[in-house]
């Protein structure tokens, strides 16, 4: 209920709106919307609503939950939508290949069973989830050409206001100049098929047209949304929207979310073989230290299939781009096989964000940001895992645990993934914490601003189009002119590192901290990988912030110390029942005088679950100890008895 006016002067109001209504029954729906121009971005807003008669404040909150007011360059998002409105036209979107099917990752990553290499297609679709098609129906309620309403912001932001007028006609209320009064509307947006997601949707839009917005959009563009901070909607309404009700019986999610429970299968079938999970007692049995983001690059309604078949992998949570939609398939005490690295699944939880193209330039909603911080934000909180780039890891930072499995790590979510704003929502937002000339920086590119050249999203050596990125490029010199660091992990025989958009190894992300090695006028060299690595971070438009923390440095006396991609037990601390796992360190060597940032030191441990029965699971925990540590664009582990640990200067 709304609170504010009082019941006789609603009624009274509400049925002259109603009257104004029945004349303005969508009359211009057919208006063509003038070109937005520059810098007129906003005025379509204003130009959208004074047509279509939807207050601007709705229309300027739903868009921005959609795109933070991004038009992306007429480029979809990860579910094949268009504009600031988000408007979807997936039927062109659709993944070939799901996140773990490519045949080069083992996803579970577990030495001592034969590797988990699944060759599962998604079935094509022949119909589409209303949730991808609304720019099929904005076209046909404007007379729009599709094309138009893809790639004129004006025409997109026109189609969205469209759609919410249609709505609002189809819950049979008015055309209402008052924001209150379009909440059911506003639910009905994104197409979500359920109470709950609708719901969620769209109080995070009136949580938006409350607080406002003030942001420069990606094409230079200042849009201002004012605070309402008193604005209180008509939330009955979404009770006659006609949609299911989704159970969140069983679901680990903070209420301000939607979550339903999708369960993966545990079970048995043929000789030896099970999936797609470990059943586990975490955090009693183990601790819970890391949260992973995955990419899906397939398909919602795909990723759900899979995750259901006990032949496939598994993993926590999916995210839904279109709404924020999430689905629970593990308890957080279970085991998934995700990440590609045992010691890492064991450890961690793990959340794929949908993703219909292979494309890593497409894009994601804020809808979806926002409704991931909350559940990271809520897990972390639950299990103490502290909110930084060396415990919440993309997967292309999760390290192969041998050296054959490097070149066949996942690199998603990408160099797209703007690490900024969302630790920004998870309320950590970086910066700097010490002062100039400090002995560590914080990698803190703008987002928006910085768009380093890529190649390969569309074909290998292709120029990717220009994009806001996360990622800073690492040089052999303080010359762009020099030779990428180079990584032998990823390619053994010595070659180069090129600017593939999935090659990591010469980049650096947002949020990752590492110890300085050299200053150079707008250059900074940081220990990258056993090397020296430069990187340009100008004083006028920095890629980096100076910081301080713990760094750990070979033990005097050691020329050289190993690096490992797992820290696993010493052999004298398994048990007889029990095969010893092999520590087996990685090509890399952290040399002499080399300083890297430390993010936790931890024992040596090793969940063994190589069977169904689980009386047979064991953690076997040791008494070596290991620094965990960002040790190229990966982080990686170093034993305690090697290094010393010091604050960085």
């Amino acid at each position: 209920m709304r609170g504010s006016a009082t019941a006789p002067d609603r009624g009274r109001r509400r049925a002259a709106q109603a009257v104004a209504a029945a004349a303005l029954i969508l009359p211009l729906l057919g208006a063509a919307p003038s070109e937005t121009s520059a810098d007129g971005l906003q005025q379509a807003f204003a130009t959208a609503s004074a047509e279509y008669h939807v207050p601007q404040s709705v229309l300027l909150g739903v868009s921005y939950l959609q795109s933070r007011w991004d038009a992306h360059g007429g480029a979809p998002s990860v579910a094949g939508g268009y504009g600031p409105m988000h408007l979807t036209d997936a039927r062109t979107a659709l993944a070939k290949a799901p996140h773990h099917s490519e045949g080069t990752e083992d996803a579970r990553g577990d030495s001592a069973r034969k590797p988990l290499l699944p060759k599962t297609e998604v079935p094509a679709r022949t119909e589409l989830p209303a949730r991808l098609t609304t720019l099929t129906k904005a076209a046909e309620l404007t007379g729009l050409a599709a094309e138009k309403l893809r790639t004129d912001p004006a025409a997109n932001v026109a189609g969205g206001a469209a759609l919410l007028a249609a709505a609002q006609k189809d819950l049979g209320e008015p055309l209402s100049d008052d924001p209150a009064d379009w909440y059911g509307a506003v639910a009905r947006f994104p197409a979500a098929d359920d109470k709950a997601t609708a719901a969620a949707y769209a109080n995070d839009v009136y949580d938006v047209l409350r607080t406002g917005e003030r942001r420069t959009t990606d094409t230079g563009q200042q849009i201002t949304l004012p605070a309402r901070p008193g604005l209180a909607p008509e939330t009955g309404q979404l009770a006659r929207a006609g949609l299911r009700k989704a159970s969140a019986a069983e679901t680990e999610c903070p209420t301000t979310v939607s979550c339903e429970w999708i369960p993966a299968p545990y079970k048995q079938f043929g000789e030896g073989d099970y999936g797609n999970h470990d059943l586990g007692d975490r955090p009693a049995s183990q601790s819970i230290d890391y949260i992973v983001i995955h990419d899906t690059e397939g398909a919602w309604e795909g990723v759900l299939n899979l995750v259901q078949d006990p032949t496939y992998v598994s993993w926590n949570y999916s995210l839904r781009s279109t709404d924020g939609h999430i689905a629970q398939h593990l308890k957080a005490k279970d085991v998934g096989w995700h990440a590609g690295n045992w010691y890492i699944n064991s450890k961690s939880i793990g959340l794929e964000h949908e993703g219909f193209l292979a494309n890593p330039d497409a894009w994601y909603t804020e809808a979806m940001y926002r409704t991931s911080a909350r559940l990271v934000k809520y897990l972390a909180a639950k299990y103490g895992i502290p909110l930084d780039r060396q415990h919440i890891l993309g997967h292309d930072t999760v390290p192969g645990p041998t050296t054959s499995t490097i070149p066949g790590m996942h690199t998603d979510p990408g160099p797209y993934w703007d690490w900024q704003h969302y630790f920004t929502l998870l309320g950590r937002p970086f910066g700097t914490t010490a002062r100039a000339g400090a002995g560590m920086v914080t990698i803190l590119p703008d987002y928006a601003n910085h768009r380093p050249a890529f190649t390969g999203c569309s074909a290998q050596g292709k120029p990717c189009p220009a994009h806001g990125s996360s990622a800073v490029r690492l040089y052999s010199q303080p010359d762009e002119n020099s030779a990428l660091i180079k990584d032998i992990g990823l390619r053994p025989s010595g070659d180069a590192s090129t600017t593939d958009v999935n090659d990591i190894g010469s980049r650096v992300s947002t949020g990752q901290q590492y110890a300085v090695a050299g200053r150079q006028g707008d250059w900074t060299a940081i220990w990258y990988l056993g090397q020296k690595a430069w990187f340009k971070n100008p004083k006028k438009q920095p890629t980096a912030v100076n910081a301080s923390g713990a760094v750990v440095t070979p033990r005097a006396g050691l020329a050289q110390i190993p690096v490992y991609g797992r820290a696993y037990p010493e052999a004298e601390a398994y048990p007889a029942d029990v095969p010893a796992q092999a520590v087996s360190p990685l090509p890399y060597k952290l040399l002499a005088g080399q300083k890297y940032v430390v993010g936790d030191k931890v024992p040596g441990e090793y969940y063994y679950a190589v069977a169904f029965a689980t009386d047979a699971h064991k953690v076997i925990v040791g008494k070596d100890l290991y620094y965990e540590i960002q040790f190229g664009h990966r982080v990686a582990y170093v034993r305690a008895a090697d290094v010393r640990e010091e604050p960085s200067r």
